[in-house]
């Protein structure tokens, strides 16, 4: 079993419009935009990442907006929700704002026995603010959200397949315990994980895939420390029968894919070097930064992307 994986890293979906989406993440949410970058394999579209003040793994919600993208259509095979934690009490605030900000798919419920907020985003993505009452990881504050209301980083994420017993397997094999059923869902913890560290899983036999498009998850990520543990993660994931790419730079983590047996994209990425590593904290997301392979194309790729107001 893998012991090194401590919760999320980060979970990256895909949007129509970039302006859109910024304006969603920052202002009606209130996270910080810590990066604004380019898609490494297709440069012509923005990589834009959005999470606390320095990007700690488990609170990083990243977009690839490419422009008009058709829509994704929800079904299995997916990550169906992405759920943010939040303070005890807050979600009467949070309905106010989304009301006033006229978020759609407004919907409270208690899922394993917390309060929740469910929400969609401009794209159709499906979200959930969850009341936690000991997440002490601090927030990042501002556009009118206090420290006592803020979004603290992710809780989790459900999947939704159609069978969930290969995916069971393999979450146990990367460390993850199951701790309790409801209904159809079952969810799995990591003990003593980073926060970001709960995955529910829908068993929903006879709903139809989903198809990719903007709202839908591209893929989710998980958090090792370093590239050492990250190799070790890599080994015993081969060893086990998954095909995994060889490690990737992506400048701010070092990453590694495979599929699973649902159809879901898992990333390993790790914590280090960070997003400050070519950024001081406090400019964080403020300048168009690009892989040094492309840095010699800057003009070109600025031209091409839509400016994305502060």
């Amino acid at each position: 079993m893998i012991k090194d994986i401590k919760g999320l890293h980060h979970i990256t979906s895909m949007a129509s419009d970039a302006q859109q989406n910024n304006r969603f993440f920052t202002d009606t949410l209130g996270l910080r935009r810590v990066k604004k970058t380019v898609n490494f394999d297709e440069p012509s579209v923005y990589h834009l990442y959005y999470g606390d003040e320095k990007g700690t793994p488990g609170t990083v919600m990243t977009y690839f907006p490419f422009p008009n993208m058709m829509p994704g259509r929800p079904g299995v095979g997916e990550v169906g929700e992405t759920q943010f934690s939040v303070p005890k009490g807050s979600l009467s605030f949070w309905s106010e704002r989304f009301a006033a900000q006229g978020v759609g798919g407004v919907e409270a419920d208690t899922v394993f026995g917390a309060n929740r907020l469910r929400f969609i985003g401009p794209d159709g993505d499906g979200f959930a603010l969850v009341e936690t009452a000991d997440d002490t990881r601090p927030a990042w504050v501002g556009e009118g959200i206090s420290e006592e209301v803020a979004i603290r980083g992710f809780t989790g994420a459900r999947f939704n397949l159609h069978d969930t017993a290969a995916t069971e397997e393999l979450l146990r094999f990367m460390g993850y315990a199951r701790t309790e059923a409801d209904g159809n869902v079952t969810r799995f913890i990591i003990p003593g994980g980073n926060g970001a560290d709960r995955i529910d899983l829908a068993a929903l036999p006879n709903t139809p895939f989903a198809r990719q498009g903007a709202g839908s998850v591209h893929h989710i990520a998980f958090a090792v420390e370093t590239r050492e543990k990250q190799l070790e993660v890599r080994k015993a994931l081969m060893d086990t029968g998954y095909q995994v790419t060889p490690v990737i730079d992506r400048d701010y983590f070092w990453a590694i894919y495979f599929r699973t047996p649902g159809g879901i994209l898992f990333e390993i990425a790790t914590n280090e070097p960070g997003f400050d590593r070519d950024e001081d904290t406090a400019h964080l997301g403020e300048a168009l930064k690009l892989p040094s392979r492309y840095e010699s194309f800057r003009a070109q790729i600025e031209a091409s992307l839509v400016p994305i107001a502060a």
